[in-house]
């Protein structure tokens, strides 16, 4: 089965190898571009098989950046995919691309835990059963949608309705006739609206907090990744009057239905970690009346939802498209090389300065698409560690290591 688990042999007398732990599209694009250099790397995923959080996401689902300019290091998306590829086929393009690959794919294990190793010479991961396992250097790849986020709105235990994170969302069909409000208007709570609303919910309302910028994914057949390509390293304010000018010019001004033009500039507000909303029926939903802006959710009380703006509605169920949080902090907070958000202090090809040989990849979210940056990133991280690795200095090591133990060969 593609994407089925390998079991390398951890005791041999061969070098440490690169652990990668996660088997989505940072850590297999990743393990690729090692393997293509010589450089052994075994990937560790907690889940049964390769892509589980793309298997998990909701059923609408397609890439937002085109196929040519979304395929990982080494093989091409196929074309019969189309040019905006469903999540079942990202699924199956990352099945078969640990198989094209020969990755050595290990399924089952979770990694809790990274410590230095005891000799300064890499790490030891701390797994599932017990497992320690030396690496000469790790990559971490769990994704930046790890850990759903869901507010701890006041009241909400009591509220009577359904409440779920958009992580739980498939279809609209368990909400058929039902009246849906989706908390938060990024691209994933556009979208679920947008697909409640296609899919017979009686009613839809989106609440939002701050209004978004919002992008048609194609303007005659230009996609809007590859401006976001182009303009990534031009000033933050002529970028800011770019995506104005275009707006106006693409966009409809729908402040009259509750979604205004945002102040703050697009790219600054993409600095700040806010991605532009790709269209992809949200406009004519919000026209037409299918999909409602209201305001921020303050709260719940008794029955109701308590708005921002002071009013008071009763949907059946509320989805919260709130995000996610990346949950790192067990597996590396205690080596200080997170920032006050619980994002990696250096991304690949760097490591942090206290923790040489320790790399992050799929942690930053670029205008110019997640798949793109993490095939570039992955190359670059080859590149670093085709290189003798570095000494971690004996005044880096304050971190209590744990025993020397040998590494057990790992099993799924």
């Amino acid at each position: 089965m593609p994407g089925a688990p390998t079991e390398p042999d951890l005791m041999t007398t061969q070098p440490r190898p690169v652990y990668v732990i996660g088997g989505g599209p940072g850590g297999l694009a990743a393990a690729a571009a090692l393997r293509a250099r010589g450089v052994r790397a075994v990937v560790v995923e907690k889940a049964p098989a390769v892509g589980a959080s793309w298997r998990g996401h909701y059923d609408r689902l397609h890439l937002h950046t085109t196929r040519r300019l979304s395929a990982l290091p080494g093989l091409a998306i196929p074309r019969r995919f189309g040019r905006w590829v469903s999540r079942d086929n990202v699924v199956r393009y990352l099945e078969k691309y640990a198989e094209h690959h020969e990755l050595e794919v290990v399924t089952g294990v979770e990694v809790s835990r990274i410590d230095p190793a005891p000799d300064g010479e890499g790490w030891i991961l701390h797994a599932s059963g017990g497992r320690e396992l030396a690496a000469r250097a790790v990559v971490v790849a769990t994704g930046f949608n790890h850990t759903p986020r869901l507010p701890d709105w006041p009241g909400q235990e009591a509220w009577p309705g359904r409440i779920a994170h958009a992580a739980d969302y498939r279809n609209p069909t368990p909400y058929a006739g039902q009246d849906v409000l989706v908390v938060g208007v990024g691209n994933t709570g556009a979208e679920i609206a947008v697909d409640l609303a296609d899919g017979g919910a009686a009613r839809v309302r989106l609440a939002v907090r701050t209004a978004p910028h919002i992008l048609r994914r194609s303007t005659a057949g230009w996609p809007a990744q590859r401006t976001g390509i182009l303009v990534r390293h031009l000033p933050v304010p002529l970028v800011d009057r770019l995506a104005r000018l275009v707006a106006r010019i693409s966009v409809p001004d729908l402040s009259a239905y509750g979604l205004p033009r945002p102040e703050t500039g697009l790219y600054t507000r993409v600095r700040q970690g806010a991605i532009p909303v790709q269209d992809v029926g949200l406009i004519d939903a919000v026209r037409a009346g299918r999909v409602e802006p209201v305001a921020a959710v303050e709260g719940f009380d008794g029955a109701e939802v308590v708005l921002a703006d002071g009013s008071r509605i009763t949907p059946d169920a509320v989805i919260a498209a709130t995000g996610y949080r990346r949950g790192l902090e067990g597996l590396v907070g205690h080596l200080g090389v997170l920032d006050e958000r619980g994002r990696p202090t250096a991304h690949v090809p760097h490591s942090p300065a206290e923790a040489p040989g320790l790399y992050f990849t799929g942690y930053t979210n670029p205008i110019s698409g997640m798949f793109r940056e993490l095939a570039r990133d992955a190359e670059k991280l080859a590149r670093a560690l085709s290189r003798p690795p570095r000494r971690r200095r004996s005044a880096d090591r304050s971190v209590p290591h744990p025993p020397a133990r040998p590494a057990p060969t790992v099993q799924p």
